[in-house]
């Protein structure tokens, strides 16, 4: 074969290739975006009526309109998170991700001598989805108008006052005993399955106080069902303008959030994580997930995996020490 014959047959060549990558380019495409095919569950490891079902609806609701399929919420309440956790790990669908949440990630790893997954093993962070400032509240039979009065009252009848949450390790426990350690007092915790649960007994005079996230408490508040002594951020909130924090009452540097973020199962395709978070920052971002939040004063993050993982370590490192010397145990312990 000549030069010339063996220069042509490359082109050839190169040309039958070209060819073929064109035509075969939009099926190729086509394959790589048809994840998801079929809805995405979202899981959430609480009983339906907390602050973690506001927030996945309203980032699910918004996913839904550009990721091409339906995302629904699914309510998995139970062992502190565990059981929803541990199912999600072991899912295979490719379809299935849960809210992870300050308990599950940052407070279940220190208060469990075994878990039935590993945070970090078994799970990737796709994104913070919110903070939602931690209220404290208490019944308004309660002879109480402010945080000062409250813990001057309870101070006089040291563990005859209850106060619930929705499970041992929950954020609304750990908020409630930061509370005690901080003003040095003694009530007593009972742990309900949720905080749907909690808020029926808390507004029915069986329990005196609770700390929960503001999105599940603010219609309760307007409607004098219950009384805010309280809020957990570093201000005051426009929607509560005449509720001072724990630190304007006394307790300076004191600051409660609970947190909520979006994780897949680690043995996802990368590519369909990445498109994952690029699809749920898209929806945290945009104004109608942040004004359904701001309603219900959740402040929208959407942050990227990698800083959500930094995120996830920091709070790790910053409530270990506070479990420890709550001697937070998990339920049946």
């Amino acid at each position: 074969m000549t030069d010339f014959q063996s220069s042509l047959s490359r082109r050839q060549w190169l040309a039958q290739t070209s060819a073929l990558t064109l035509a075969t380019a939009p099926f190729m495409a086509q394959a790589q975006s048809a994840w998801p095919s079929k809805p995405l569950r979202l899981v959430v490891p609480f009983a339906p009526g907390g602050s973690s079902e506001i927030v996945a609806r309203a980032v699910a609701g918004e996913m839904a309109k550009t990721i091409g399929q339906n995302v629904f919420v699914d309510n998995k309440p139970g062992a502190a998170g565990n059981i929803a956790m541990q199912e999600v790990a072991n899912s295979t669908d490719d379809h299935t991700l849960i809210l992870g949440h300050i308990g599950t990630l940052a407070v279940n790893p220190y208060i469990f001598s075994k878990l039935p997954y590993d945070a970090a093993r078994d799970f990737v962070p796709v994104t913070l989805v919110s903070k939602v400032p931690s209220l404290y509240v208490v019944h308004p039979d309660l002879p109480v108008k402010n945080l000062k009065e409250f813990i001057a009252y309870a101070k006089s009848k040291p563990g005859q006052l209850n106060y619930g949450s929705a499970g041992n390790g929950s954020a609304g426990h750990l908020a409630f005993e930061y509370l005690k350690m901080a003003t040095e007092t003694f009530m007593l915790h009972v742990p309900y399955r949720g905080t749907g649960p909690m808020l029926t007994d808390l507004m029915a005079g069986r329990l005196q106080a609770a700390s929960v996230g503001a999105p599940a408490l603010l219609q309760f508040i307007k409607a004098g069902k219950l009384r805010c002594i309280a809020t957990g951020t570093t201000s005051r909130l426009p929607q509560l303008p005449d509720v001072p924090t724990v630190a304007e009452q006394g307790y300076k540097g004191f600051e409660m959030t609970q947190w909520y973020g979006l994780l897949a199962p680690s043995k996802w395709p990368k590519a369909n994580i990445a498109k994952l978070e690029a699809e749920a920052i898209k929806a945290t971002r945009g104004q109608v997930v942040r004004d359904k939040l701001s309603q219900d004063t959740a402040i929208a993050v959407g942050n990227t995996s990698a800083e959500f993982d930094a995120f996830i370590k920091a709070e790790q490192a910053r409530w270990k020490p506070v479990i420890a010397r709550a001697q937070i145990k998990p339920d049946g312990a």
